[in-house]
């Protein structure tokens, strides 16, 4: 009886054996319905994007960007008249035959007034007049100021030294003087280093050009402006002006 029992105890044990195997063959691990599910989803993007077509719309006509005719002023300090005068030919080359702006100076009101035209094309175009003749009026030449027409990326700065330091009396005056050093040898050096244009305006600051470089020109200025000897100073600005060329 027992010998007879056991063969069918290890059949059904078989057969269970056989069940299991069967039912964990059937289990699918997570990675795979992970794979399947990403492929599921990359296919449906896939569809979309066919599906769905940017729209391309042509490019707008400089008649209806521009609109009404605007106008810039630019006012005109008393000290400013005599070079304006002398560069008005200068001045006024680039921004009609370049810009196709139309240009004035207002005697009475005593600014500088720049206009659109029809035949004016970009409508950045007032806006680089109206800076190229402020960078002037600051104090910048005429050959520096032209780079704000001809190249996007230059900026102007301005700030005062008491902003910095609130210096008064001979402490301002010996700051501005370290600012400037020796005929001029400091601030040039900053210039030469930085590629700035730097203005000493009494306690105004004017800085022209990118925006990396007037971050490092202003560094320095403020430097000196706190009291650091230039040599340091200089040290200074040519290391992360070596930085900034090899990043560049």
């Amino acid at each position: 009886m027992d010998a007879e029992k056991t063969p069918t105890v290890d059949a059904e044990a078989s057969a269970e054996g056989k069940d299991g195997a069967e039912a964990f063959t059937k289990v699918k691990s997570k990675k795979s319905q992970k794979r399947k599910h990403e492929q599921e989803v990359v296919d449906m993007d896939a569809e979309e994007s066919v599906a769905v077509k940017r729209p391309q719309f042509p490019p707008i006509s400089g008649d209806k960007l521009r609109g009404p005719d605007d106008m810039r002023k630019i006012a005109v300090p008393a000290h400013r008249y005599t070079p304006l005068k002398e560069n008005w030919l200068k001045i006024f080359t680039p921004i009609v035959e370049n810009l196709h702006l139309q240009v004035r100076f207002n005697l009475k009101t005593r600014n500088v007034e720049i206009k659109t035209c029809k035949e004016t094309q970009d409508i950045s175009a007032l806006t680089k007049a109206a800076d190229f003749v402020k960078a002037f009026v600051l104090g910048f030449q005429v050959e520096d100021a032209m780079a704000l027409i001809r190249l996007d990326e230059l900026f102007l700065e301005t700030f005062d030294v008491t902003d910095v330091k609130p210096l008064k009396g001979d402490h301002l005056s010996r700051a501005i003087g370290r600012i400037a050093g020796k005929g001029g040898k400091t601030k040039f050096t900053i210039e030469n280093v930085t590629k700035t244009r730097i203005v000493l305006a009494e306690t105004k600051i004017h800085i022209l050009g990118s925006f990396q470089n007037i971050k490092m020109a202003r560094t320095a200025i403020c430097n000196l402006i706190l009291g650091s000897p230039p040599s340091k100073v200089y040290g200074n600005i040519r290391v992360v002006a070596s930085r900034t060329a090899e990043r560049f």
